[in-house]
């Protein structure tokens, strides 16, 4: 075989071969039918209220919340628990909602911004916030409200934290705030503000 033959019997191969892997992709794909997709039921006390949906298992808490119950103060931020403006509370307890799933919570009662108060009228968290200039943007605002209420019932529950130098005798301070509030961020950089506005409702609760 000469060096041209060469040449040219390779050319073919690839032609060939491109060509078969044209009509290998060329061909359609199956299409994945929604109504195939599993889906769980599930009921979610949302600010008191039973609501009952039945809801693909990957979807979570906070999507449950902002798309299916249009619940929309909590906020999607970072969408991997880093950020805190999507945080709810939970029987009682704060949660980053971006991060649990809605099947998981059957049955709880979930507390969003909605549920602490209204416009007309606001929960003293909500009012306190205001009265001091807590926030700017607004965006991680509801997150923080929701993780201060929660927050404060941490510590008159004796909850220790991570600065806590008696751990049989928590009690409040600037610096116990600031550690239990590192998760929500803030970036307009409000947190004087927001320490000033958490003090005046820890104040008037004691």
């Amino acid at each position: 075989m000469t060096r041209r033959d060469l040449v040219v019997s390779g050319a073919v191969t690839v032609a060939v071969g491109s060509g078969s892997a044209h009509a290998q992709t060329s061909e359609p794909k199956a299409k994945v039918s929604r109504a195939s997709q599993p889906t769980m039921p599930v009921e979610l006390i949302a600010n008191g209220t039973p609501h009952r949906l039945t809801l693909d298992p990957r979807v979570t808490l906070l999507d449950a919340m902002r798309e299916h119950l249009n619940l929309t103060g909590s906020k999607k931020g970072c969408d991997h628990g880093q950020c805190g403006a999507c945080t709810m509370i939970v029987n009682g307890r704060r949660i980053n909602s971006c991060l649990t799933l809605a099947v998981m919570h059957d049955g709880d009662k979930v507390t969003t911004i909605e549920g602490l108060g209204s416009p007309e009228d606001l929960h003293p968290m909500q009012a306190a916030f205001v009265k001091h200039d807590g926030f700017q943007c607004g965006f991680c605002t509801p997150g923080q409200i929701c993780s201060s209420v929660a927050m404060l019932g941490e510590i008159r529950d004796g909850i220790p934290s991570h600065v806590t130098r008696d751990l049989m005798a928590v009690n409040y301070s600037d610096e116990e705030v600031r550690e239990r509030m590192s998760g929500n961020i803030c970036r307009c950089a409000a947190y004087p503000n927001i320490i000033a506005a958490i003090r005046e409702v820890h104040e008037g609760n004691t």
